[in-house]
């Protein structure tokens, strides 16, 4: 069940969106109000398939600039909107350089400089590009993180355009307040951003991560027994190939020596600290 500061989860659900996001911004719309009524999303796909904007365009009557990398999807964003006059379907991947980050491709298109909505999910580099937009300042901002990845750790993958990796909820925090955002809402796949100054209308006392993410249920925790067992526990998979991890194939020791070291008579005292040194020179 949603917690007080998680309020906003109170009105998620799905028209087009995967997770709730389409109530849950419609509702932080209502908070703040729709001011230029213009949205951006990409990777767009055919504009509709867990869509963020699409119920936004569709029901709203916002103005949208929809971008898709693959020529194929772009087609078919094309055909999705057909002559809507209200919406520029762009044909580009969106990168983190001056050459193809998100400012020099909405600098072409009559999109105003502090658009309502910005939907970013492209699976990897999502945080890089999100970094390098400097001209534009959306109200809110609806970017994915990657929710195998446990609250307290940090992780960014490298700016790089062949790497399908993701960022942790807690690394695309922390840029949101460097970029001057707060959090307001965690879904299971997205984290939803307003402007700094907006932040107060929605009376939200404690916005960390730890408050707003209503789950950790893809997380998978590695740990050690004192013997030096590793277990695996949580998820317990690789979250979108369905794979399983197996423990047997994480052991680091051989299963004489999973014992406590105080337990280690002379010989096993022997054994391991060769098998560790062995191990050393060895490992990859």
């Amino acid at each position: 069940m949603p917690t007080k500061n998680q309020w906003l989860l109170d009105h998620a659900a799905n028209v087009y969106s995967q997770a709730g996001e389409d109530g849950v911004l419609a509702k932080v719309l209502e908070v703040i109000g729709a001011a230029t009524k213009w949205c951006v999303e990409f990777g767009a796909w055919d504009g509709k398939y867990l869509s963020n904007t699409y119920n936004l365009i569709e029901s709203q009557g916002f103005s949208a600039v929809m971008i898709e990398g693959s020529e194929k999807r772009h087609r078919d964003l094309v055909a999705t909107f057909g002559d809507n006059p209200r919406v520029i379907p762009l044909h580009a991947f969106v990168g983190f350089t001056a050459q193809d980050g998100l400012d020099t491709i909405l600098a072409k298109t009559p999109i105003p400089l502090d658009f309502d909505v910005l939907s970013i999910d492209i699976d990897g580099n999502d945080y890089h590009v999100w970094k390098a937009v400097t001209s534009y300042r959306p109200r809110v901002v609806v970017i994915e993180y990657n929710p195998t990845v446990p609250n307290a750790v940090d992780f960014i993958q490298p700016a790089d355009m062949t790497i399908n990796q993701g960022t942790s909820l807690s690394a695309q925090a922390k840029l949101g307040k460097q970029k001057g955002y707060e959090l307001v809402s965690v879904t299971e796949h997205n984290c939803i951003f307003v402007r700094a100054e907006l932040f107060p209308l929605f009376g939200i006392a404690d916005n960390s991560i730890a408050a707003l993410r209503p789950n950790e249920d893809l997380v998978t925790y590695i740990f050690n027994g004192f013997d030096g067992t590793v277990f695996v526990r949580g998820c317990g998979k690789l979250a979108w190939h369905n794979t399983p991890y197996r423990e047997s194939k994480l052991q680091h020791l051989p299963k004489v020596m999973r014992k406590f070291p105080d337990t280690h008579g002379p010989f096993l005292r022997f054994f391991s600290k060769h098998y560790r040194s062995f191990k050393k020179w060895n490992w990859p």
